[in-house]
């Protein structure tokens, strides 16, 4: 049980210090992808701890669940884990609660996902009854491009199987070819990395557990990092000026860079600054080791869970 507690204190612990951590670094917005990486790993590892201390904590208190858990075991192991016979109580209440959570983050994401799917077949409706077929034309949902006939300049990605980009005439009026390109390019950069998934888990974590640090940190800074990393992927191929004019020629009449603009739209001017003064970029060398750390989070509570039973083996 000493292993499920600890387990339980090390998810904790990191779900209150991660956020604090990441706000201190100021790399994140010249390597959003990077920092994607770094919150996934963490919120996989918080994730690990609980289900593995849920998991040992079912063990120490019920036999049927301890002799399923550690059939496979060698001897030696089940005592290392200095579980007995008959669990204390507060391994049951630990086990329902744990189970309890993990239920419960089930209901939300597919609560998350089924919203989504709402929200996209009614914006696939309203797209429909703005733009309709003409009669004798063939209707083909998986059309990737649509152009709706709009006075506001605009441009957004409808994900899913059959993804489409959405282009209002005012923006092919307004944008050069190559800014279109580039709002392109920003759109499909969403498309293959499947940031509307990333999107989706983490809302379904921040509104299944609002006071828990790291999830509600974890999709403030999903949805802005998303943004610039589709930036970038648009800069790499047509540049960051082109990118930054193609920004404000969408924007300006929104009056996102006035001193009026919400707290969403005010992301705008920071994404246009980013582009057009650029940081430099962190090292190659040290992309690698952020990103190998990242990587061996996950890896942390998995040792503790088996460490009793890797050093009866190392005997």
């Amino acid at each position: 049980m000493l292993i499920s507690l600890t387990l339980v204190v090390l998810g904790g612990l990191a779900a209150a210090v991660a956020p604090r951590v990441m706000a201190r670094r100021s790399w994140p917005d010249r390597e959003p992808v990077l920092a994607l990486w770094v919150w996934q790993c963490v919120v996989v590892a918080v994730l690990l701890c609980c289900v593995l201390a849920m998991l040992l904590s079912a063990a120490a208190a019920w036999e049927g669940v301890r002799a399923q858990l550690f059939a496979p075991a060698p001897e030696g192991v089940i005592d290392a884990y200095a579980l007995h016979p008959e669990g204390p109580w507060w391994a049951t209440a630990l086990t329902l609660l744990l189970a309890a959570g993990g239920l419960w983050t089930g209901v939300m994401f597919l609560k998350e996902v089924r919203e989504a799917r709402g929200r996209r077949r009614r914006r696939r409706e309203g797209l429909l009854a703005r733009s309709p077929r003409l009669p004798g034309e063939e209707t083909r949902p998986g059309d990737r491009l649509v152009v709706l006939e709009d006075d506001r300049p605009d441009a957004w990605l409808l994900p899913g199987s059959g993804a489409q980009l959405v282009i209002t005439t005012a923006a092919l009026r307004r944008l050069s070819s190559r800014q279109l390109d580039a709002v392109i390019a920003h759109e499909q950069g969403h498309a293959r990395a499947r940031h509307d998934w990333l999107l989706r888990c983490s809302g379904a974590l921040a509104s299944g557990f609002p006071r828990v640090p790291v999830f509600a940190a974890f999709r403030r800074e999903v949805h802005r990092l998303v943004e610039l990393a589709a930036d970038d992927a648009a800069s790499r191929r047509f540049g960051r000026l082109t990118t930054a004019l193609a920004l404000v020629g969408l924007n300006e009449e929104r009056g996102v860079f006035g001193v009026r603009a919400t707290r969403r739209d005010a992301q705008v001017p920071l994404r246009v600054h980013r582009l057009l003064g650029p940081a430099r970029r962190l090292s190659p060398l040290r992309r690698l080791r952020l990103t190998a750390a990242a990587a061996l989070v996950p890896a942390v509570p998995v040792l503790v869970a088996f460490a009793p039973g890797l050093s009866v083996l190392s005997r």
